[in-house]
C-alpha cells in the first residue's frame, strides 16, 4: 500500500533538472508552439481560398507547419523526460504511452503534409485534400491534448502535490496600518 501511495509523488518530481523544476515542467510550455503553429497553418490554408492572391498564405502555412514540427520535436524531448517519471504498469503510464503514440502519428502526418506541399506551386490556394489532412491531424492533436490534460490534471503528473498547492491558498493576515 505504501508503494501505491508513493507512486504519484514520483510522477510529480522531474527525473532531471532539464525537464524543469518541481511544479514547473517544460513540456506543457513548449507544446504551445506546435499547437499554435498548426492551428494558424489551418487558418492560413482556409484563408487561401478566400483571398485574391493566396501565395503569401500558402507559403505562410508551409512555414507554420515546419515551425510546428520543430516545436513538437523539442516538446517531445521534455515529454519523454516526464514520461520517465511515471511508474510503469500504471494507468498514468499507459495514458502517457497513448499520448506519446498519438503525438508521433501527428508529427509524422505533418511531416508528410509538408513534403506534399513542397511540390505544390505557391501561387494558388492550398488543395482541399491538404486542408482536410491538416484538419484531421489537428483533431488527433486535440485528442492527444485531452490525454495530456488527463495526465496533468487527472493524475497530477509533474504538478505540485496538494500540500504545496495549498500554500497558494493560505490566507495572509492583513497588515495593520
Amino acid at each position: 500500500m505504501a508503494e501505491a501511495q508513493s507512486q504519484p509523488r514520483l510522477a510529480k518530481r522531474p527525473v532531471t533538472r532539464l525537464a524543469g523544476p518541481y511544479g514547473h515542467p517544460v513540456h506543457p510550455a513548449l507544446i504551445t508552439v506546435p499547437i499554435g503553429a498548426w492551428l494558424a497553418a489551418l487558418i492560413f490554408d482556409l484563408a487561401s481560398h478566400v483571398v485574391a492572391t493566396p501565395a503569401f498564405l500558402t507559403q505562410g502555412a508551409r512555414w507554420l507547419i515546419a515551425i510546428g514540427i520543430l516545436g513538437a520535436l523539442a516538446a517531445a524531448v521534455f515529454g519523454l523526460l516526464d514520461l520517465f517519471a511515471i511508474p510503469g504498469r500504471t494507468p498514468a503510464f499507459r495514458t502517457g504511452l497513448v499520448h506519446m503514440s498519438i503525438n508521433i502519428v501527428v508529427v509524422a502526418a505533418y511531416v508528410i503534409n509538408l513534403l506534399l506541399r513542397v511540390g505544390d506551386p505557391v501561387t494558388g490556394p492550398v488543395s482541399w485534400g491538404l486542408v482536410v489532412f491538416s484538419a484531421v491531424s489537428l483533431a488527433l492533436l486535440g485528442w492527444s491534448g485531452y490525454l495530456g490534460g488527463k495526465l496533468a490534471y487527472g493524475y497530477g503528473v509533474r504538478v505540485a502535490d496538494e500540500t504545496r498547492q495549498a500554500e497558494g491558498f493560505r490566507t495572509v493576515p492583513a497588515k495593520a496600518h
